[in-house]
């Protein structure tokens, strides 16, 4: 029986002027982030994708798929087994082999046939748990982008292949639920470094539905608050506030004040945009409130370890200077700029930017200068996300203040070179 040629594959490899060889070569990458071996395609497995002879590729291809373009592989061309297509998918069994000795066991139990209906349980879970850490990490000390992004989201594709091809307790499937909302809100925040915030809406939409699936009050929250972030980015300020307050009805805002801390410190960010400033002051106090509750010393989630005095420090800061309050925003920056760990290389670079806000909006722009020249990126790097956009906002605002200034002078020559 003939196959149909797969169009969109062809499409999308022609759009982004990719060879069989160079598509074969960025997967091979895309499998050694997502499993930690190099992926064994080359440019004839990319020919079989494209003449329709591979209809539904195993798991970890697909979570690669995935991470390479940002499609799913249905809208790639595949078509999954038992709906009508081509040709019965063909693999080469070297490829078989190798993928089944090097990927971790959560993603060979979501590569195997849907009839064995493999067992998914706590060790699966932990992995991408491990997986879920090591991303945080990441974009704790160096920030989100398109690598990240993919890996998060080849990341949420396989915990989502172990939901639909695995058996599993309620209680595993809730915390399958919970990582893959994670793992897509993580990709969301990645996007929104790339100010790819168009990309970062759909990802948020996703993870909100997970997060509802999984029952787990702290992803609620964290999901919640992420969705907050990113209505902010884009200036829907009532948005934010409205999922701020989403975020306080969470279990975990009224469970833990550390929680509860942060809830209020989001809604206290959101509220000057609603033009409500005595409210943002009451829920400030009530985030410093909260945070002496808090027990500091229990266990939680990854997830809330950037929670520090310093990290609320900051959050005040960045309210204040909202709210036209430059001097306390300018304390309240420094604060938690000197109380953030070594390893915080982005938030540090954040904060500072905001710092250079705050003595500008003070008419101190010589110190503005000076505070947000020690964040330019190096000559010659590609670095892009929030900081550069934050330079292109500084550099804006140094030239609407003082545009015949020496210092404006210094610093165009500066940033140019």
């Amino acid at each position: 029986m003939d196959t149909a040629r797969n169009e969109a594959l062809d499409e999308w490899l022609k759009a982004h002027e990719h060879s069989s060889n160079s598509f074969a070569r960025r997967m091979n990458t895309a499998v050694e982030q997502i499993t930690g071996t190099l992926g064994t395609y080359d440019g004839r497995t990319v020919r079989e994708w494209r003449a329709g002879r591979v209809g539904w590729p195993n798991a970890v291809t697909r979570a690669a798929l995935t991470a390479v373009t940002g499609l799913d592989p249905i809208e790639l061309g595949f078509i999954p087994r038992g709906r009508t297509q081509p040709q019965e998918p063909r693999e080469d069994p070297l490829l078989r082999r190798t993928f089944v000795a090097s990927v971790p066991a959560a993603a060979v139990t979501a590569a195997a046939p849907a009839a064995a209906r493999p067992t998914v349980g706590t060790s699966d879970v932990q992995r991408f748990r491990r997986h879920l850490a090591d991303l945080w990490e990441r974009d704790d000390q160096e920030g989100g982008g398109p690598d990240l992004e993919r890996r998060a989201l080849a990341l949420a594709t396989a915990t989502d292949e172990l939901q639909r091809t695995g058996s599993a307790t309620s209680r595993v499937r809730s915390r399958l639920y919970a990582l893959g909302a994670t793992f897509t809100a993580t990709a969301m925040w990645a996007a929104v470094d790339s100010r790819g915030l168009d990309r970062a809406q759909r990802h948020m939409e996703r993870a909100i539905t997970l997060a509802g699936l999984s029952g787990d009050g702290q992803v609620q929250h964290q999901i919640w608050r992420y969705a907050s972030m990113l209505a902010g980015q884009q200036a829907r300020w009532v948005d934010a506030v409205a999922a701020s307050e989403a975020a306080m009805a969470a279990s975990a805002h009224r469970r833990d004040p550390l929680y509860a801390s942060l809830s209020h410190a989001r809604l206290a960010l959101a509220l000057p945009g609603t033009g409500d400033p005595a409210r943002a002051a009451r829920a400030l106090g009530r985030a410093q409130a909260a945070y002496e509750r808090a027990n500091l010393g229990e266990w939680r989630p990854a997830s809330m370890r950037f929670y520090t005095r310093g990290e609320l420090d900051g959050l005040v800061g960045i309210t204040h200077l909202r709210l036209g309050q430059a001097d306390r925003a300018e304390y309240h920056l420094h604060r938690c700029i000197a109380a953030l760990r070594p390893d915080q290389h982005r938030n540090r670079a954040l904060y500072t930017m905001h710092a250079a806000f705050a003595q500008l909006d003070q008419g101190e722009a010589e110190a503005a200068c000076a505070t947000a020249g020690g964040v330019i990126p190096p000559p010659g790097s590609t670095s892009a996300g929030r900081i550069p956009h934050l330079l292109t906002t500084f550099t804006n605002r140094l030239h609407a203040i003082a545009p015949d200034a020496a210092v404006t002078r210094e610093w165009n020559a500066r940033t140019v070179a």
